[in-house]
């Protein structure tokens, strides 16, 4: 049995907005350039996930890469966020991790500086998905799906594959979602 939550507030999901979770900005995977995530993706829905390219769920990549190239026309977008934190899975750098990536798996989708995901340690925006959803990474390739106006709509554990029929109906429902004024 797969469990994923969906999280909602009387209002029908967390009261967030695009700005404050996403208003923030992380270095491009082995970049220099910072990319402030509401500007360059505020309004997209999104998909962001903890990644490693030593682990039993890396094959993952190409079905999120697929995602991606599906999905990108409508609004949607994965964003890849490398971390070491579970038994030393990500131990390269990010050279390493992209030469990676993009040979072994033709990743395109954004993936961005090596953080820390849970613990003390963890990025604000890790920080802020596990406060809002209520539950922290509990490995790599775990999934938090976002609205267009930045609500975090609900989080899928790693076990959950990119072309999951519960994964897919929740993206879907979230492209169907009007696209916020801004």
């Amino acid at each position: 049995m797969i469990s994923i939550a969906f999280i909602a507030s009387a209002g029908g999901a967390l009261d967030a907005v695009a700005g404050p979770l996403l208003d923030r900005s992380y270095r491009s995977l082995a970049g220099k350039e910072e990319v402030n995530l509401n500007r360059a993706y505020g309004g997209k829905v999104l998909l962001v996930v903890n990644t490693a390219s030593k682990c039993g769920f890396t094959p993952q990549y190409e079905g999120l890469e697929a995602l991606q190239q599906e999905l990108a026309p409508r609004g949607f977008a994965v964003l890849g966020f490398p971390s070491n934190d579970f038994r030393g899975q990500e131990p390269g750098t990010e050279a390493q991790i992209q030469e990676f990536c993009t040979l072994t798996y033709g990743v395109k989708f954004p993936m961005f500086e090596k953080v820390h995901v849970v613990g003390p340690e963890a990025t604000p925006l890790y920080q802020d998905l596990t406060r809002l959803s209520g539950v922290a990474p509990g490995w790599n390739f775990h999934k938090y799906l976002i609205s267009r106006d930045g609500r975090v709509l609900a989080q899928f554990p790693s076990k959950v594959k990119p072309d999951d029929p519960e994964l897919r109906a929740a993206i879907d429902r979230a492209l169907a979602a009007a696209a916020p004024q801004r």
